[in-house]
């Protein structure tokens, strides 16, 4: 009777035993579980110290502004760093609105293209206020005080413009489309022509039959106005264009008028098109601009602006009402001799796309 006595002792000993080893398991089991499902990335904040930037486009409605879009990308994500990118299709509104957003994600600096001239300050100080720092790239942002601003030397565009059509013409009626009013660049343009033009223009061997501004660079604007002029049988032996955009409105109202390629014809920016029209000879000169040139400063001044650190900028340019300091960019004429050691060497554009309509090649 002992012995079965103490062997129920010793098989219910071994049952609490076990009974105790399941539970510890069942806890252990418990916990591990949570401890996986802690792990799980869903659950996991993760934190990206990288920098970010936002880049405001006033438009990309001429070929360059996608150029400069694509390549900064590029290039800032080249660096580590992180670009959220918005086009306000020339409308003042969006351009704050995106703005906006871009501050509601966060970013370090703001890059900014401005539609206006003097509305985009209202978008410098929302981001100012939430102590981002500001680039005004290509587009100067007036009475603002942006923390940088990143141009080409459009003075020089507007004096070799300027010059490659006095080289051309020693006297003659010339006619002037600049580009939209909400622009600095016209402006810094427009006195570079004058420099240039105005002593020609008090002798009496040039006379600037007409000026206009094309709003928001329209295309159609600059056919219409050399359409009605030559309708109106004045005679027109150059023209200066704002941009290769006018100059492609200019060139077909020449056309029509079957003055195309022997009236003188200049603009800027190197698009495609305009290069096409420099090697056929309806251009005679574009104003290249390295963009490259332009976005690895942008991107790498964005980046040392982000960590505080100096720009290391000797110039400056006036805004109206601070000095800001400016990073400037040497511009290149560019007409049928020189393209090929120019824009097609640089890369800027293919010389299968460039002679695509020509013997050239």
């Amino acid at each position: 009777m002992k012995t079965t006595k103490t062997a129920r002792r010793i098989l219910l000993s071994v049952l609490v035993t076990i009974l105790i080893i399941l539970i510890h398991l069942t806890i252990q089991s418990l916990i591990g579980e949570k401890n996986i499902n802690t792990m799980d990335p869903s659950n996991i904040e993760v934190v990206d110290n990288r920098i970010k930037i936002g880049f405001s486009l006033g438009t990309l409605k001429e070929e360059r502004w996608i150029k400069d879009r694509d390549i900064l990308m590029g290039k800032v994500k080249e660096l580590g760093a992180e670009i959220i990118v918005q086009n306000a299709n020339n409308d003042d509104q969006d351009q704050l609105k995106q703005v906006k957003y871009l501050l509601d994600q966060g970013i370090d600096v703001l890059i900014i293209v401005p539609n206006d001239l003097e509305k985009a300050a209202t978008a410098v100080e929302m981001a100012k206020r939430q102590g981002v720092k500001v680039i005004s790239y290509d587009r100067l942002v007036l009475k603002s005080n942006v923390d940088a601003y990143i141009s080409f030397d459009n003075v020089k565009v507007g004096q070799m413009m300027a010059q490659a059509v006095l080289d051309h013409i020693q006297e003659g009626q010339v006619l002037v489309i600049n580009g939209a009013t909400s622009d600095y660049n016209t402006k810094m343009i427009k006195e570079g022509y004058d420099i240039v033009l105005q002593p020609e223009v008090k002798s009496g061997r040039i006379r600037i039959i007409s000026e206009e501004w094309a709003p928001n660079w329209m295309s159609e604007f600059a056919f219409k106005v050399t359409d009605e002029l030559l309708q109106n049988e004045n005679a027109i032996h150059a023209i200066i264009a704002g941009n290769d955009g006018l100059a492609d409105g200019i060139i077909g109202a020449l056309s029509e008028h079957r003055l195309a390629g022997k009236t003188v014809v200049v603009g800027q920016d190197a698009d495609l098109a305009a290069c096409q029209r420099v090697v056929e000879g309806t251009q005679l000169m574009t104003v290249y601009k390295p963009i490259g040139k332009l976005t690895d400063a942008a991107a790498e001044l964005a980046i040392k602006l982000a960590k505080g650190e100096p720009l290391g900028l000797e110039s400056t340019i006036y805004d109206g009402k601070y000095n800001i300091p400016y990073f400037m960019v040497a511009p290149v004429a560019v007409d049928k001799e020189n393209i090929d050691e120019t824009i097609i060497k640089d890369g800027f554009h293919m010389g299968d796309e460039v002679y695509r309509n020509s013997s050239g090649l």
